[in-house]
């Protein structure tokens, strides 16, 4: 089992979830919620300079990703 990355920053997070066919649905402030249409899925990102583990595990669950794939779309 990958461990989770730490010290990423919600841009980071940003990127590799476009990679995985996410886009940017719309921005409220520093949040940016991302969708992807085929499977559905859909996440709310916090722009910050650096992501919580517990936030970010539950960005990449909440993705429907395992934190390996996470791990190669970055």
């Amino acid at each position: 089992m990958s461990k989770l990355p730490r010290g990423l920053s919600g841009s980071e997070v940003i990127k590799a979830l476009e990679r995985a066919g996410f886009y940017v649905k719309r921005r409220r402030g520093s949040h940016i919620v991302l969708r992807r249409d085929n499977p559905f899925a859909q996440v709310v990102v916090p722009n910050h300079k650096s992501i919580d583990t517990g936030t970010l595990s539950s960005i990449i669950s909440g993705a429907e990703l395992t934190v390996e794939d996470f791990n190669r779309l970055l």
